[in-house]
């Protein structure tokens, strides 16, 4: 990620923390920290029910990318470090100390007496070798790529010489164990890059990097039955397709141990959940469906208990580049350049919407405008002129899953492309989110999909290289350009920020041009909560703040 100085900047600058607390200060959600309110008779007992997607994957953290999954495994893990729940400033978490100590080498001492749910120490161990695990190329995790920067990385991961379909497996990697982590003692090991990575710090509170107990290793698909994490909550049960449930772990070590003492994660689409909240058979929804932002109904429906949360999240739609249909790059900015970004976030969103100008937002460290250029602008004329060179023919089809609340919006870009380009597009659900992740995961997309990304952590680079670097984790249409992964590693090893931050927008520049995926607006969330809640309030990743949230 980039450069010795830029310790300081991987924390959040003050202006973009004064942006989110700005809107996260106390009103009848009493979010105040320290506001109080609870009663500790019921959250010593009662269960909180939260709205969910059904995992995509078993709950192991260097395979779980997507936010259904995502919500569970950071209630059931605590990594070396973790984000302020309210500005998203990274802080040390199981870490007592992340130093430093050469420009291409971390030294980490752990915090003590911490265990995972069944009883077992956290030790540098549980940490080198889940890494190790996750790097490790025939285990297949979607987080490999995390750790690319660390030395030996060729040596335990070898790419797939034909992709994903290919008849062709990769070779066999030399060993499964990364060079550049040392073991000093059970409490403090080493990790060295093969360039200075200055940053990698702050990306240690997300899911790749977390630890995990001897239990998992000595037998992964029971584990996968009954997860173990080192976490606030523990896991005491699943219903596919319906919830998941996760209690207190009540020798937690952390500083944000929980109040209420059982959570429930209920699996249904945000229309049922909606309704749900406001009858109070709901007791929390992350984002209400486009049914309640029209004409801002969520306000008269939910008074006092709906709040509107900036959060670092962008919408997209994607294109399988690895369907031909797909290939012409005229037809991928005929496409962007059909849709008038702004009239669908004022007639859809209220203007509780923003429209991209680039891959990531205002929100993260490193961000600079205008990187999609006159690719992200509303052009129909330009744009049928493309479309024509290209030679598409046959409709336009967009799909998502239906249980998300994207009708509404995809429809009315679908009318805008019809308009534009003289030619058929419509709307193709899909019934549950795990089907199109299914999909996209065996390379088997056949229709142009939405695609929102949700920071892992807080910046720039997060919008970057995990979609659209060759072999990224979530890398889902296949994109390769030599001159953008060249870009993106100078940025990685950059020796200022300014560097970094400036090679980062030069690479945006290049995807854009390519345009792999089309960026469309910011998702804010407005959340809603049952009356019998306090302390309500949402982090910048999109997930109610567990640590704070009380029953009244």
């Amino acid at each position: 990620m980039r450069r010795p100085r830029w310790l300081a900047a991987g924390v959040m600058p003050l202006a973009v923390a004064l942006v989110i607390t700005g809107c996260s200060s106390g009103d009848e959600g009493g979010e105040e920290p320290g506001a109080g309110g609870g009663d500790p008779a019921k959250n010593e007992s009662v269960e909180i029910t939260v709205f969910g997607t059904e995992p995509e994957r078993p709950l192991v953290p260097g395979d779980t990318s997507e936010t259904g999954g995502g919500k569970v495994v950071d209630a059931l893990f605590t990594g070396l470090m973790d984000y302020d729940p309210v500005s998203g400033e990274p802080r040390e978490a199981n870490a007592e100390s992340f130093e430093l100590t050469a420009p291409d080498e971390y030294t980490v001492k752990l915090k003590k007496d911490w265990t995972f749910h069944d009883g077992t120490p956290v030790t540098a161990d549980s940490y080198i070798n889940a890494w190790n695990y996750t790097a490790y190329g025939p285990n297949a995790q979607q987080h490999a790529s995390f750790f690319a920067q660390i030395q030996g990385f060729d040596d335990v991961f070898t790419p797939d010489p034909d992709g994903v379909d290919g008849p062709q497996l990769p070779a066999k990697p030399k060993t499964d164990k990364l060079s550049g982590l040392t073991k000093v003692n059970d409490h403090e090991f080493k990790i060295k890059f093969t360039e200075p990575h200055a940053v990698f710090k702050v990306k240690t509170g997300y899911a790749a990097y977390m630890p995990m107990p001897d239990s998992f290793f000595a037998d992964p698909e029971a584990w996968k039955k009954n997860p173990v994490g080192n976490g606030s909550f523990k896991y005491v049960a699943r219903v596919p397709d319906q919830e998941l449930q996760i209690e207190r772990f009540e020798e937690y070590k952390g500083s944000d141990k929980p109040k209420v003492k059982k959570v429930k994660f209920v699996f249904t689409d945000s229309d049922a959940a909606y309704a749900d909240v406001k009858g109070n058979q709901l007791d929390f929804l992350d984002t209400v469906p486009p049914q309640a932002i029209a004409g801002n109904v969520w306000e008269s429906d939910l008074p006092g208990r709906a709040k509107a949360y900036p959060v670092m999240a962008v919408q997209a739609i994607s294109f399988p580049l690895y369907d031909p249909k797909f290939q012409s790059v005229d037809f991928r900015h005929a496409v962007s350049m059909a849709i008038d970004r702004e009239q669908v976030t004022k007639t859809i969103y209220e203007g509780n919407r923003e429209p991209l100008t680039g891959y990531a937002m205002d929100l993260v460290p490193g961000y600079e405008p205008g990187a999609c250029g006159e690719y992200c602008e509303y052009n129909p004329e330009e744009a049928k002129r493309l479309f024509d060179k290209s030679g598409y023919t046959g409709p336009i089809q967009i799909t998502s899953n239906a249980d998300g609340g994207h009708k509404e919006w995809i429809e009315a870009v679908c009318g805008q492309i019809e308009k534009a380009l003289e030619t058929e597009c419509t709307f193709e659900p899909v019934q549950a989110f795990g089907q199109i992740r299914d999909a996209i995961n065996a390379r088997q997309m056949t229709q142009i999909y939405r695609s929102g990304w949700l920071a892992d952590y807080p910046l720039v680079e997060n919008f970057l290289n995990p979609i659209y670097r060759t072999g990224g984790s979530s890398n889902d249409n296949d994109y390769s350009n030599p001159e953008v992964d060249a870009k993106l590693a100078a940025a990685d090893s950059a020796e200022t920020e300014e560097d970094a931050f400036r090679l980062y927008h030069e690479a945006e520049e290049l995807i854009a041009k390519d345009m792999p995926a089309i960026p469309l607006w910011n998702t804010p969330s407005i959340s809603a909560w049952s009356e019998r809640l306090t302390n309500v309030r949402l982090t910048p990743k999109r997930e109610l703040d567990l640590s704070y949230v009380e029953v009244k």
